[in-house]
């Protein structure tokens, strides 16, 4: 009986957690900045850039300007970004203190004339009406926004990533987050009015941080720029590591740990008792032939038809990955004890073939 109780309370933890703040679809901004410059960061990116180009080409509204800023790619990169007429920086380099994904950003930002800023990364696809929704989103939300992108899969090592997902859900949209006054963004869709981000100094002002996203939304929360996380289902959506599972590893295990420090204890507490009440239900295929068995079961399948009810607004996951979520409870596990090897032990973590020290320093 106590292990359904235990099991129990973090299937609830999850349904509490689980908040589904999707963007409304709209065809039309209502009255913001006629000027929207969209900027992309591009690191070795020229198989996801032409999705996001493509579907930029798409969209209901014309942004005023796309800037491509080519972080030193070694790949077809700067090559694409060309080819669709739009602006294309060559980054330069690196300066001491810098990571590099915010250097790229500001660089951008140096370029851009718009009167509000979109900061794509350049995994992220958009449908033809997003772009007006989001600007709607932002201006109703009165400051600045960030979607957590529904995920496309295909790959079977892509699916691996249910749980991270579905906690990166839960620490951007938990009810308990909103006086968080570390509250983060969502890095890779972030809308912002030009005059808030140069209130609060842009990317320089956290120009060391490794995790830029959640460091930015505090200083614009310090500056008395609300935020407001969105779930990008039907609107936004990336595909993150279709180059393969070490690219995968690299990205979560980047955050995983760190990312903890700027979470409220009120999300924690149930984040975490979510995750407890998963694992204890996946001992089941240990005590197959015990008395835990039948209890440990049912808590199996509830965890199992939570997901299946969550992941229609998360991503792609098939139905092998979530039957079996044993498999990617085993892989996030994984990921954080690499991460905090890094952070712990190597005292930098690496992405992109760069190592970026704990505390912002690179190498």
């Amino acid at each position: 009986m106590w292990l359904l109780m235990v099991i129990g309370v973090g299937c609830l933890s999850g349904f509490i957690l689980f908040r589904k703040n999707t963007l409304t679809t709209y065809h039309e901004p209502i009255q913001g900045p006629e000027k929207l410059s969209i900027i992309i960061p591009a690191r070795n990116e020229e198989y996801n850039l032409r999705y996001l180009l493509d579907s930029l080409q798409s969209q209901t509204i014309t942004p005023y300007e796309i800037i491509v800023v080519d972080d030193f790619s070694e790949d077809r990169t700067k090559e694409i970004a060309e080819s669709y007429g739009v602006k294309v920086i060559a980054n330069s380099s690196l300066p001491e203190g810098w990571t590099g994904k915010s250097w790229a950003v500001w660089n951008g930002y140096l370029q851009a004339s718009g009167d509000i800023f979109a900061f794509l990364d350049a995994d992220i696809r958009l449908k033809p009406k997003a772009l007006a929704s989001l600007l709607k989103a932002r201006e109703l939300s009165k400051g600045v926004i960030s979607v957590v992108p529904f995920h496309h899969t295909e790959k079977l090592f892509e699916k691996l990533a249910l749980i991270m997902n579905m906690l990166g859900i839960f620490t951007f949209t938990s009810v308990f987050e909103r006086n968080n006054a570390k509250k983060g963004l969502y890095g890779s869709c972030i809308l912002a009015l030009r005059q808030d981000y140069e209130k609060v100094n842009g990317h320089q002002s956290i120009r060391s941080e490794v995790l830029d996203d959640l460091s930015l939304g505090e200083k614009f929360i310090a500056a008395g720029v609300p935020i407001t996380n969105y779930i990008g289902y039907g609107l936004v959506s990336f595909r993150m590591y279709p180059k393969g599972i070490k690219s995968e590893i690299e990205g979560f295990s980047k955050g995983a740990v760190l990312s903890t420090s700027t979470i409220s204890p009120r999300t924690i507490i149930p984040i975490a008792l979510w995750v407890i009440g998963l694992i204890i239900s996946e001992t089941v295929f240990i005590f197959a032939n015990t008395s835990w068995f039948m209890p440990l079961l049912i808590g199996y399948l509830l965890y199992m038809f939570q997901l299946f009810y969550f992941i229609k607004y998360v991503g792609v996951f098939g139905i092998v990955i979530p039957v079996f979520h044993v498999v990617a409870t085993v892989f996030f596990i994984l990921i954080m004890l690499y991460s905090i090897y890094q952070v712990v032990f190597l005292r930098h973590v690496s992405w992109k073939g760069r190592h970026i020290q704990v505390g912002g320093h690179r190498d």
